[in-house]
């Protein structure tokens, strides 16, 4: 009987060395479950940390990195549209110049100076008589008439624009054919009047206004503007505004127009004027 108390006895506490031998292993198991979850859980949110920094300093350079391409794009943009302008201007010139009259030679220049806060203006060129540019030949841009070459030496020339009380210039009005002088209204940098027109003179706002040709120094139909308001002055002549398409403050890029005849047409008007 004793024996067998003995015997039950060592196999109770043989199952209880087992159960806590099982149950530390278990606890030991579960323990490092556990650390492994904490690490994985500390590692996920470290990364969403650095994640998250690294997307926000990304977001902030690639900002200024748009503000910077933008900037450039605008400075490509300006300088690619001041190269189409030229290109037109001289594309247009040419055509002129080989389908309405071959007595005229075209001067491509780049405006060094010009004043335009003055009562009496002027523009200084750089292409002078090496360049083939003479006195009393005209100027003009892509957008208009804007003066006439008065001096020039080597490499430069003078000239008056049409900010000038001086300078006039033929002009022809719309369908209407009517011609009379366009200058300067003395104000502002776009604006010119065409004067001593008919008192009954049927004025059309925002007809173009384009150069006669009944000159030595331009071309005919070279556009100016277009017309605006009218009003009778005197009562005799009308007059019309004229918001001229060239503003002279922008104006850099010109064309200087040689008329080729013009000497032997001045020649022609002095022999006429000596037989009156």
């Amino acid at each position: 009987m004793s024996g067998q108390k003995t015997s039950s006895f060592l196999v109770s506490a043989a199952i209880f060395l087992l159960l806590e031998v099982a149950a530390l292993v278990l606890l030991h198991s579960r323990s490092t479950a556990q650390n492994i979850w904490f690490n994985r859980a500390s590692h996920r949110t470290m990364a969403f940390l650095w994640g998250g920094g690294e997307a926000l300093r990304t977001q902030f350079k690639m900002e200024e990195l748009n503000e910077e391409l933008q900037a450039e794009n605008a400075r490509l943009q300006e300088r690619l549209r001041a190269y189409e302008l030229r290109e037109q201007a001289q594309e247009e010139q040419d055509h002129v110049a080989a389908g309405a009259s071959s007595i005229y030679r075209y001067i491509p220049a780049t405006v060094v100076k010009m004043s335009r806060n003055q009562v009496h203006n002027y523009i200084i060129l750089n292409k002078g008589s090496e360049d083939g540019v003479q006195p009393q030949s005209g100027i003009i841009s892509d957008r208009g008439v804007v003066g006439i070459v008065e001096a020039v030496d080597k490499h430069y020339a003078y000239g008056l624009t049409l900010m000038n009380p001086e300078m006039s210039v033929g002009a022809r009005l719309g369908s209407s054919e009517q011609v009379a002088p366009l200058s300067w209204d003395g104000v502002g940098t776009a604006r010119a009047v065409v004067r001593d027109l008919p008192p009954h003179y049927n004025n059309v706002p925002g007809d173009t206004v384009r150069t006669s040709g009944f000159s030595i120094f331009f071309p005919p139909d070279i556009p100016i503007g277009v017309t605006g308001d009218s009003r009778l002055v005197d009562g005799s002549t009308r007059q019309v505004d004229v918001l001229l398409f060239q503003d002279f403050s922008t104006l850099r890029y010109v064309t200087v127009v040689q008329n080729l005849a013009r000497t032997e047409i001045t020649a022609l008007e002095a022999e006429g004027e000596g037989d009156r």
